[in-house]
């Protein structure tokens, strides 16, 4: 198997898919350029689970021993982005004939866990303000992040978001006098 013919640049349009439910979720992505949204739908409403940036890898919900191909995860480029699209067919391959990547996995693993207790936490900040200072303490390009997306990620109304948003900026600007 060639390594760089098993993987394949793309070229994504803002607000495009990268993959939805119907798209056979058969492959990794690392983000070289751009932001990405994850979703999923509940009824009519799109839940924000997650962002991704620059120079992360990306994979939609998908259970381990799940023999299903899809994934009831979207992910939408918020930006133009560019990113690898590497088959997981290629990740398994890499595996069997070199070990060592099985730490490579890990360290990623490490990494994505990290990742996902941050979102854990956040979750669980009881107040509105609480969750909003969590993710502008962690996430200094969170301006890259429509608002509309960025609320429905931190359980807020978008009105709700605003107002914070200009009082953080108040607070801020009273604490520089």
């Amino acid at each position: 198997m060639q390594y760089i013919e098993a993987c394949e640049l793309l070229n994504v349009k803002k607000n495009k898919f990268i993959l939805s439910p119907i798209d056979t979720n058969d492959a990794a992505f690392f983000l070289l350029k751009g932001v990405v949204r994850a979703f999923v739908k509940e009824g009519k409403k799109d839940i924000s689970t997650r962002f991704g940036f620059e120079n992360e890898f990306l994979e939609a919900i998908q259970c381990p021993g799940d023999p299903s191909d899809y994934s009831i995860e979207y992910l939408q480029a918020l930006e133009n982005c560019q990113l690898i699209r590497i088959p997981y067919k290629l990740i398994d391959f890499l595996y069997l004939e070199y070990p060592e990547s099985h730490i490579i996995t890990r360290k990623l693993l490490e990494s994505n866990y990290h990742a996902a207790s941050e979102r854990s936490i956040l979750a669980r900040i009881p107040t509105a303000m609480g969750r909003y200072l969590k993710f502008e303490s962690d996430h200094s390009d969170m301006n890259r992040i429509p608002q509309r997306y960025l609320a429905s990620y931190l359980v807020m109304r978008l009105e709700t978001l605003s107002r914070m948003r200009n009082k953080a900026v108040d607070d801020r600007l009273l604490k520089m006098a």
